[in-house]
C-alpha cells in the first residue's frame, strides 16, 4: 500500500472576480478577493502545490490523517493509478453531467439500483410525465462516477469549479437542500453548550441544528416593521452587543449565524461582523439560501464570502436554475476545519445521492460561467417593474427605507408589495391575483406579497403583475377594511427556559393551546413559508405568540412543526423529573 502518492499531472481552472461582461465593468466596480482551489487530496509536503485528481476504484479508500495544512480529507490508495479524467468527460464544462451522459450510453446489462432499471420498468405515469430521461439518467455511486463523500473525479471536478466561479476555497454539492448545509455549517463550529449567536428569524434548519448540535441559542432581536410585518436584518452593534455579553459572563462562543439576505431580500453587514468576529477568532455562518447570484452583477449585493465569511450556505435551486433541493455549500478562510464539515455532511446526507440533483449543480454552474450577462435582462426587468409598482395607486413596494438600521443593501431581484392602503391583507391579495390573474408569488404574508425574478421570468410576466395590480388597485380602491386582524410581533418579547436540544427530547404532553399561555413550549411552530419560527422548543409561549398563530391559522396559512396540524392543541415538556438549567 502506498501512502501519500501523488503525480505531477495538473489541471487549472480560469481565475475570476466579479462575473460580468466587459460592457459591464466601471471604475466603482468592488475589488473581489481570489481564492485559491483545490482539486484533489493533500499533498506531502514536497509535492507541487498543484492541483491533483487521484483516481481509482471508489470502493477502495480510507482516510487517513493528515498533517498538511490544506483541510481536504487525506486519501490512501489501494492500488491506486493516477490518470487524467476519462475522455469522457476531458474538457467538458459540465465535467459532471457529462460523465452522467456518458455512463448512461453504455450498453449494459444492470444488476444495479434503482429497481426501475435505468427505465426499464418506470412506472408510466411519471414516465408520461416528465419522460424518459430522467430514469436513464437516475444513476447510483457507479465507479464512473465518482463518491460523493471522498469525490477524486467528476464531482471533485465539478466542485472545483464551482468554487472557482463562487470564489470560495472549498465548494461541497448538497442534495439534502441548504437545511443541511445550515446543520453540519453548526454541527462543525458547536460543541454541546457552546453559544450560537443567532437571529430570531432564523430559518427552521438552525433550530434543528441546534437540536443535534446541542448548542446553546443567543438571540438577537431584528428590527421590525409592523407595517410590513416583516424583519430585517441584524446590525453590527447587536452582534457586538451579544459577544460581549457572552464573554463577561464565560460562555464559549461556537459561532456566529447571519441570514443574509433575508427571504424579502434584505441583507446585513456581513464584513462589520465578520471584523468582529474573527479577532476573538469566531467564525460566521451565513445562511445565504436566497442570494447564490449575488456574484454575478454590479447591481447585486457583496457575497458573504466575499466579505469573509468563513461558510456561506446557498440554495442554487432558488434564484439560480439547479434543481430543487440542490444546494452548495462555500467555506473560505481556515478557522472552520474542512474535514469535519465532511464528516457532518456524511451524517446529515444520503448515502444515495440523486445524480439528477448533483449534475444539475454542476450545470447550473456551467450556465453562468458560459454567459457573462445571464443577469442583464432578469435586473432590467425588476427594476422597471419595481419603478411601475411604485406608481400604482394603493400600492407600496418594501425597500430600504421601510427600516430605521442601516441595512446596506436589498436584492433588487426580490420585489414585495403591500395593499394595506387598498385594505387588502397579503394574504387576500395573494389570493386575487393567483384566482383572477393566475400570478403565483413567491411568498405570501399577513401585509405583504413577494415575487422573485429570476434567470426563467418573462417580460410578459412582468408586465402581467404590473396590470394586475394596477386591476386590483381600480377594483379595491374603496374597499372596506380588511377582515384580518392586527397583531404585534411574535418576536419581540421572548423568554427561553431549555435549549431547543432539551426541549426536543423531553417527554411530552399534549394540551389545549388555550391553556398553553405561560408554559414552556416543546415543538417548533412556524408558518411555512417563509420557515421563521413563532414558537421554538424550550421557549414560553406568550400571548403575542399565540394570538399571531391563530391569526395566521384562521387565514388558511400552513402551520408546519406542530403535531397538532389544524393548531388547537400544543405539545408542552413535561417537566416533573427535568431540571430547567438554561434561562436566556
Amino acid at each position: 500500500m502506498e501512502q501519500g502518492r501523488c503525480d505531477n499531472t495538473t489541471r487549472s481552472f480560469n481565475g475570476f472576480n466579479r462575473i460580468t461582461s466587459p460592457s459591464s465593468t466601471s471604475s466603482s466596480q468592488r475589488h473581489r478577493q481570489q481564492h485559491t482551489t483545490t482539486s484533489g487530496p493533500p499533498l506531502p509536503a514536497c509535492a507541487s502545490p498543484s492541483a491533483h485528481v487521484l483516481q481509482e476504484s471508489p470502493r477502495r479508500h480510507v482516510i487517513a490523517p493528515c498533517g498538511t495544512s490544506q483541510n481536504v480529507p487525506r486519501i490512501v490508495e489501494t492500488e491506486a493509478t493516477t490518470a487524467e479524467p476519462s475522455a469522457a468527460v476531458q474538457g467538458a464544462t459540465a465535467p459532471l453531467v457529462q460523465a452522467l451522459k456518458s455512463t448512461a450510453a453504455h450498453e449494459v446489462s444492470c444488476f444495479h439500483f434503482p429497481g426501475h432499471n435505468r427505465g426499464n420498468a418506470a412506472p408510466s405515469s411519471l414516465s408520461k410525465l416528465i419522460g424518459m430521461g430522467a430514469f436513464t439518467h437516475d444513476l447510483p455511486e457507479l465507479p464512473e462516477l465518482d463518491d460523493r463523500f471522498y469525490p477524486k473525479g467528476v464531482i471533485l471536478d465539478a466542485q472545483n469549479r464551482a468554487a472557482q466561479l463562487f470564489g470560495s476555497s472549498k465548494t461541497w454539492f448538497l442534495v439534502n437542500g441548504s437545511t443541511c448545509g445550515i446543520q453540519a455549517a453548526v454541527m462543525a463550529t458547536c460543541s454541546p453548550d457552546d453559544y450560537l449567536v443567532i437571529p430570531r428569524n432564523c430559518h427552521i434548519s438552525v433550530i434543528s441544528a441546534m437540536v443535534l448540535s446541542g448548542a446553546v441559542p443567543k438571540y438577537i432581536v431584528p428590527e421590525y416593521n409592523s407595517g410590513w410585518d416583516i424583519a430585517g436584518g441584524v446590525t453590527l452593534s447587536q452582534v457586538d452587543e451579544a459577544l460581549k455579553e457572552l464573554q463577561k459572563d464565560g460562555k464559549k462562543i461556537g459561532a456566529v449565524l447571519v441570514t443574509s439576505p433575508t427571504y424579502h431580500g434584505i441583507c446585513s453587514n456581513v464584513r462589520g461582523i465578520v471584523d468582529a468576529c474573527h479577532p476573538l477568532h469566531i467564525p460566521v455562518i451565513v445562511d445565504e439560501a436566497h442570494g447564490a447570484h449575488f456574484r454575478f452583477h454590479d447591481s447585486f449585493p457583496s457575497t458573504a464570502i466575499e466579505q469573509g465569511a468563513d461558510l456561506a450556505v446557498q440554495s442554487t435551486h432558488k434564484v439560480l436554475s439547479s434543481l430543487t433541493q440542490s444546494s452548495m455549500l462555500h467555506m473560505a478562510g481556515n478557522l472552520v476545519d474542512a474535514d469535519k464539515v465532511n464528516q457532518c455532511l456524511q451524517l446529515l446526507q444520503s448515502s444515495s445521492p440523486s445524480y439528477l440533483l448533483l449534475s444539475s449543480l454542476d450545470a447550473a454552474r456551467a450556465q453562468l460561467s458560459e454567459n457573462l450577462k445571464s443577469f442583464d435582462e432578469p435586473v432590467a426587468m425588476a427594476f422597471e417593474t419595481r419603478e411601475q409598482l411604485r406608481l400604482i395607486p394603493g400600492i407600496s413596494v418594501l425597500d430600504l427605507s421601510s427600516f430605521v438600521s442601516d441595512f446596506p443593501a436589498i436584492d433588487p431581484l426580490r420585489i414585495t408589495v403591500s395593499a394595506t392602503d387598498l385594505h387588502l391583507s397579503g394574504y387576500e391579495a395573494d389570493d386575487i391575483l393567483a384566482e383572477e390573474h393566475q400570478i403565483v408569488s413567491e411568498l405570501v404574508g399577513t401585509k405583504a406579497v413577494t415575487f422573485a425574478v429570476n434567470l426563467g421570468t418573462r417580460q410578459q410576466d412582468v408586465e402581467k403583475l404590473v396590470q394586475s395590480a394596477k386591476h386590483v388597485s381600480e377594483k379595491h380602491s374603496s374597499a372596506k377594511e380588511s377582515r384580518f386582524r392586527k397583531c404585534r410581533s411574535p418576536l419581540d418579547k421572548f423568554s427561553v427556559k431549555l435549549t431547543p436540544r432539551e426541549a426536543f427530547f423531553t417527554n411530552k404532553k399534549r394540551v389545549c393551546i388555550e391553556d398553553s399561555l405561560g408554559e414552556i413550549c416543546g415543538e417548533l411552530i412556524c408558518p411555512y413559508p417563509p420557515g421563521i419560527p413563532v414558537l421554538i422548543p424550550g421557549e414560553v409561549v406568550t400571548q403575542d405568540s399565540l394570538s399571531y398563530l391563530i391569526n395566521v391559522r384562521d387565514q388558511g396559512m400552513a402551520i408546519s412543526g406542530a403535531a397538532d396540524a389544524k393548531l388547537n392543541s400544543i405539545m408542552l415538556p413535561s417537566l416533573a423529573h427535568f431540571r430547567i438549567v438554561c434561562s436566556i
